[in-house]
């Protein structure tokens, strides 16, 4: 009885009980397609959050007044007004891993054209702001250094805005009004969409820094100041050199805890993957529940094989079978049963895979690993679920087996 007859005999006994077999392969079918949809799934989210995360600019650094911020909100309002122009001109001149700086202060309210208004948010920022949120200007221009220095009262507007304020017409060299103040629309941004907290990035007005704090917002301080880093890798060793400024700026002791924090996208891409990856396993391992039923129905089948064959077990023993055939003749059709259904489950999980992408929208990405994980995973539910009862039926005692009926 080599391994090719073994085989044979396996797969005539499974087409032999075809729906038997089909209904003990349910679980492991199901199993199987629950983790590779739910890893594709768990996949494909990282994959939006980083891409999501990367459009806000894949270098960017936020540098934020008062300590903490990422674990809650400082109750002193002076904190909040930590940032100032002194420490942006003192980034831009020290630090040597950024490349693009530029300060960020921003408010909300009412903007209006003619006859029509829209509710929104206006920026002041430099010129370098679009850099660094790698972002485009459609149409027009962006506003220049010698805006800065005159307090020029002029703006690039989002899509959201342009099409809420100037529906079908051009906005270049129109005016708006944000808070009374008149700015002239100089450029439209490019569409970039949602964020990955579900804000509208194109809704939004951006203008000179000087002129915002001035004339919109009446203060001194800052809400942030933004830059790139030259590069992905150096964004550790920036954040750490800007730290390291800011100390000296702010002359903080190093008993005293920091009036600002500073984060970079690759924290903030590695906080939302971690908790992508937890969700993730949470939901393979609710799925592979339906693996360790499944499982439990092939050992359930083949202790039903076990004795509907004893006959056979007995005569093949009597006719010079050993203990070790048996052993591998069950524990074969058990791994059979466990990888077709593992096929099945793949196909099935790729199917609907591919239909939630389609008819839900959701982002996915089939992984090869997903597929090697779950026929990894059925060979060896085959094998641990069905090594009992192939060693059941090769423990038989043959004389009992050819009596039995």
């Amino acid at each position: 009885m080599n391994f090719s007859n073994l085989l044979k005999i396996a797969w005539k006994a499974i087409i032999l009980n075809k729906t038997r077999a089909m209904l003990t392969m349910l679980g492991i079918i199901i199993g199987v397609a629950s983790v590779i949809a739910m890893l594709a799934i768990g996949e494909g989210s990282k994959e939006s959050i980083k891409q999501n995360i990367s459009s806000m600019g894949a270098n960017l650094i936020t540098i934020r007044p008062g300590a903490g911020m990422m674990g809650g909100v400082r109750s002193d309002p002076s904190a909040m007004q930590t940032l100032t122009l002194a420490d942006y001109h003192a980034l831009k001149k020290n630090v040597t891993l950024i490349k693009d700086i530029s300060p960020l202060v921003n408010g909300s309210g009412q903007s209006i054209s003619g006859s029509k208004n829209w509710p929104t948010s206006i920026y002041g920022s430099s010129p370098e702001y679009l850099k660094i949120r790698d972002w485009g200007i459609e149409k027009g221009a962006m506003f220049t250094d010698d805006d800065i220095e005159s307090f020029g009262k002029v703006a690039v507007i989002g899509k959201t805005v342009q099409e809420n304020l100037f529906p079908n017409e051009d906005p270049i060299g129109k005016m708006i009004r944000f808070k009374n103040i008149p700015f002239k629309v100089i450029g439209v941004l490019k569409e970039k969409g949602e964020n990955t907290f579900g804000q509208d990035q194109d809704d939004i007005i951006i203008a000179p820094y000087t002129a915002v704090q001035k004339r919109i917002l009446a203060q001194t301080y800052l809400q942030s100041i933004v830059a790139s880093s030259i590069s992905e890798q150096e964004s550790d060793a920036a954040v750490n050199e800007i730290k390291s400024v800011l100390e000296k700026q702010h002359q903080i002791k190093d008993n005293e805890e920091n009036d600002f924090n500073v984060s970079s996208q690759q924290e903030i891409i590695s906080m939302f993957s971690s908790t992508s990856e937890m969700l993730t396993i949470l939901l393979v391992a609710i799925a592979s529940i339906s693996l360790i039923v499944g499982g439990i129905g092939i050992m359930n089948i083949m202790y039903v094989s076990v004795k509907e064959r004893t006959k056979e077990i007995g005569l093949r023993m009597a006719i010079g079978a050993k203990d070790k055939d048996i052993l591998m003749q069950f524990l074969i059709e058990s791994v059979l049963i466990s990888i077709t259904g593992g096929v099945l489950g793949v196909i099935i999980g790729l199917v609907a895979t591919f239909c939630i992408q389609y008819f839900a929208g959701w982002p996915v990405n089939v992984t090869a690993i997903s597929i090697i994980i779950s026929f990894a995973v059925c060979t060896i539910t085959g094998v641990f679920f069905g090594w009992y009862p192939a060693r059941k039926a090769a423990q038989s005692d043959p004389i009992n087996a050819l009596r039995y009926e």
